[in-house]
């Protein structure tokens, strides 16, 4: 049987807890590496089934691995020893398609499997695929494989239609081997986005306007070495604060950047939390019943979708009627039905999310669906009166790095069965 996770829920949880680096930055990060045949060295890499993932899938198109004296990761990609990659490494995680946009780059040709990953839409790689050809890229799609070659990318102009994240970092970095300027439109403007050209721009690219809809890329004939730190994850920063939030407790997030989680704190404190907000750390004191509100998730700075599991779960507990509208993901509301097991009283109506208050949830065994709906079943059993089991928490694994060692210095009873 896979590995689950047993709540015994009711405690307030109490305390302060260190958010790790954000997985969101570590993987184009890792991705990055490819683009140079000099050592990068990636500080505070988390350690999550996603990184390994990835970091198997590079190892095999030839990077090297090493740990310094500090913990830091050093990765080198002296040579690239395959163009291609493969079905059952990418069809685990889709942002596995970060490579393509590099390993054309740096090598001209590039065969990558089309991506799989969570089971919360389609996320199609189209705008990928348009903006690389735009680059000059030959592309065609056989067997289940992206294919694309390229003599060497040329700069250009770039309209996403529609902002993507992944989709902007691959581009990003294609662009960053081009020949000329290029200029995206549309750009994808989340602080992981940012983490990854200040990265870039260490190994010796050339870009401004990153964080704004508009970045432009002035490619290099060729990248180097650098040290870099991945930036802390914005969405543990927000689950941990929920769950202090859920709980009734006291809460203070560690090594968190406030500025990249303003649409939370401020859905936060409209659900009655009390909010103290310091350079580098947040403490969330919880109601005593949280507040309904309305949220509608957007691209950065709006509320992200990474996050809609989580407040709904909170908000399942207010004294009122709260509406969810999700617009970035066709298909995450799967955890609604996990959450109406335990007493939340949630309907769904196309892309909207009722939520009808309900006074507490009861423990029951729950099934993860996704990531992100993995975390709102553990905050709910954190809630729960009496026993919750979550199931499938290889998901949680994906993105959470010792989630419930966190919650367990926080006071909480938590534990993992095999």
């Amino acid at each position: 049987m896979a590995a689950r996770l047993v709540i015994e829920g009711g405690v307030p949880l109490r305390g302060a807890v260190s958010a790790s680096s954000a997985k969101n930055a570590a993987l184009p990060a890792l991705a990055a590496t490819l683009l140079t045949a000099e050592p990068v060295v990636l500080e505070n890499l988390p350690a999550l089934a996603d990184v390994t993932t990835i970091s198997r899938l590079i190892e095999q198109l030839g990077a090297e691995f090493a740990v310094e004296r500090d913990g830091a990761t050093r990765v080198r990609v002296a040579r690239v020893k395959s163009h291609e990659a493969p079905y059952e490494l990418v069809s685990t995680m889709r942002a596995s398609v970060l490579v393509l946009g590099p390993l054309l780059a740096r090598t001209g040709v590039a065969r990558v499997a089309l991506p799989g990953g969570c089971a919360i839409g389609l996320r199609p790689i189209d705008l990928h695929l348009k903006g690389l050809r735009r680059l000059g890229a030959d592309i065609g799609i056989e067997n289940g494989y992206v294919e694309a070659r390229a003599s060497r990318l040329k700069g250009c102009r770039i309209s996403l239609d529609l902002v993507t994240v992944t989709g902007t970092e691959n581009l990003m970095m294609a662009a960053a081997l081009a020949e000329g300027t290029t200029v995206i439109e549309n750009a994808a403007r989340e602080p992981e986005v940012v983490d990854l050209a200040r990265l870039l721009q260490a190994m010796g690219a050339t870009i401004e306007g990153a964080g704004t809809e508009r970045i432009e890329i002035v490619g290099a004939a060729e990248l180097g070495g650098c040290r870099h730190r991945i930036i802390p994850d914005r969405i543990e920063t927000g689950t941990l604060l929920v769950a202090g939030a859920i709980t009734g407790g006291d809460v203070t997030v560690t090594n968190a950047v406030p500025r990249h989680l303003g649409a939370l704190l401020a859905k936060l404190e409209e659900a009655g939390a009390v909010l103290d907000v310091g350079e580098n750390r947040i403490r969330c004191r919880g109601p005593e019943r949280p507040r309904p509100t309305d949220v509608i998730t957007s691209p950065f700075p709006g509320f992200p979708t990474d996050m809609q599991a989580q407040l709904m779960t909170l908000l399942g507990l207010a004294e009122g009627l709260s509406r969810i509208t999700e617009t970035i993901f066709e298909n995450r509301f799967m955890h609604a039905a996990e959450l109406n097991r335990m007493g939340a009283r949630i309907e769904i109506d196309g892309a909207m999310a009722l939520v009808r208050g309900v006074p507490h949830y009861q423990g029951a065994p729950v099934m993860a669906t996704d990531l992100r709906a993995s975390a709102s079943l553990v905050l709910a059993g954190l809630a729960a009166r009496g026993r919750t089991e979550v199931s499938r928490v290889y998901h949680l694994d994906r993105g959470y790095e010792r989630l419930e060692a966190k919650l367990q210095s926080l006071g909480a009873r938590v534990g993992r069965l095999a």
